[in-house]
């Protein structure tokens, strides 16, 4: 999928400051870490404006929200299907690009009885840093 530039989007400048920031960013963001670099870049943007951009973003598909568990959302550039490694020390979470076998998300939902939507690998451990502390 093609990623249009920002100003072919016709995005309110709030919007593309928020949209700018997550593109920018090498990290899976918070609310408000986007927050924080919006304001550097827009110091009139309000919290409320930076959480409705994300909520439209999102919508829009031009940005992802990752969730685990009750931990605060992260927004994630890469809105195609892909999954993550998460740091269970420092939070750090990476993207990672797995095929699967075929017949997982089947034999998955066979064993959970659930509807399968979507299926998204979360490795859990110690990053790089902190392995080595």
């Amino acid at each position: 999928m093609e990623v249009k530039a920002i100003e072919e989007l016709g995005l309110t400048r709030q919007r593309e400051v928020v949209l700018r920031v997550i593109r920018e960013a090498r990290e899976h963001l918070t609310a408000n870490e986007v927050f924080a670099a919006a304001k550097d870049k827009l110091p009139t943007i309000s919290f409320a404006t930076v959480y409705n951009s994300l909520r439209f973003l999102k919508e829009a598909g031009h940005i992802a929200e990752v969730q685990f568990g009750n931990g605060a959302s992260r927004y994630d550039r890469t809105t195609h299907r892909h999954d993550h490694a998460i740091c269970t020390e420092c939070g750090r979470l990476v993207d990672l690009e797995l095929s699967y076998p075929e017949g997982l998300m089947k034999k998955a939902a066979s064993l959970s009885k659930f509807r399968p939507e979507s299926l998204e690998f979360t490795l859990r451990g110690r990053c790089p840093e902190c392995a080595g502390k």
